[in-house]
């Protein structure tokens, strides 16, 4: 079966900066919904489109196609006392955007005496990504799947 709209498509991929360092890597094979449903990137999207089980995608994306650009706005300093006293680098918070009222999931990224800096950037934002996939299986979504825009079962979630 190829995959086109409203398949269920079921990958392992790698992803690597422009270096060749792997930035992420699949431990168990990923399932989306193909379509246009914003469940994967949209050029990894298109180039899995018509692919079959056993293919293989090479996407090389600017940052602008993968996480986006990186926002200096999306980093903040606060004081210490705002948060967890057991507060360490690498831990997420959410936190409302004062500007368009959006919940941003913040990444704690220093922590100096008083003051915890934290950033809502996309850890891979500003970076041109090579994604690498291979499809496992591709299946046709069921009438569920497609009406809640997401996979259920084995390998994608159900709310």
């Amino acid at each position: 079966m190829q995959i086109a709209k409203n398949s269920v498509v079921t990958l392992n991929y790698e992803m690597f900066d422009l270096e060749g360092k792997q930035l992420d890597k699949t431990e168990e094979p990923i399932a989306y919904l193909h379509g246009g449903y914003d469940n994967i990137l949209p050029l990894v999207e298109e180039a899995l489109e018509g692919k079959t089980v056993g293919d293989s995608i090479d996407v090389v994306m600017e940052a602008d196609d993968a996480f986006g650009e990186h926002e200096p706005e999306l980093i903040r300093t606060e004081d210490k006392d705002v948060f967890p006293q057991e507060v360490e680098v690498g831990m997420m918070f959410e936190a409302d955007d004062p500007q368009t009222g959006d919940v941003l999931l913040f990444r704690v990224v220093e922590i100096a005496g008083n003051q915890v800096t934290v950033d809502a950037n996309h850890p891979f934002a500003g970076i041109k990504i090579r994604f690498v996939g291979k499809v496992v299986d591709v299946r046709e979504a069921t009438g569920e799947e497609i009406a809640h825009g997401h996979v259920h079962g084995e390998h994608g979630h159900h709310h």
